[in-house]
């Protein structure tokens, strides 16, 4: 048995060795691992098999895009700042407290459906105030 195995390994041996510089027999367990790499540079060692989500998308619903905010001061007589308050109270009493913007952004939704008569008539019962911030009284 042992000159067998020893015949074996010389004949392992010769078709190993490559019979030019430029043909190379490779082994079995080469083979598979050269087939191993070419499916590994196929797909990228870091890509994950990714399921489709198709079924997930189509559940949830869009979420709209929050509007973008503008923040502003103005100057508001005394009297219509007071009738602000007392909107804020009437709003509370109803069930649907609103915050003094709130209030303001309603009143806008409100100008903006009238018509142009409507509109033109409400704004003319607003007077002018001069703008800017308003000095400090010594009191």
């Amino acid at each position: 048995m042992a000159t067998t195995t020893a015949s074996t390994k010389a004949t392992a041996k010769k078709t190993a060795k490559p019979a030019s510089g430029k043909d190379t027999v490779t082994p079995i367990g080469k083979i598979a691992l050269t087939e191993q790499a070419a499916t590994q540079k196929a797909a990228p060692p870091n890509a994950t098999v990714q399921k489709p989500k198709k079924a997930v998308e189509a559940e949830k619903p869009a979420k709209p895009k929050k509007p973008k905010l503008v923040r502003d001061s103005f100057t508001i007589p005394k009297d219509e700042y007071q009738v602000i308050d007392a909107l804020k109270q009437r709003s509370a009493k109803l069930g649907q407290p609103m915050k003094k913007s709130e209030l303001l952004r309603a009143g806008i939704k409100l100008l903006n459906g009238l018509d142009d008569a409507a509109f033109g008539k409400a704004v003319a019962e607003v007077p002018a105030i001069k703008t800017g911030r308003p000095k400090k009284s010594k009191q």
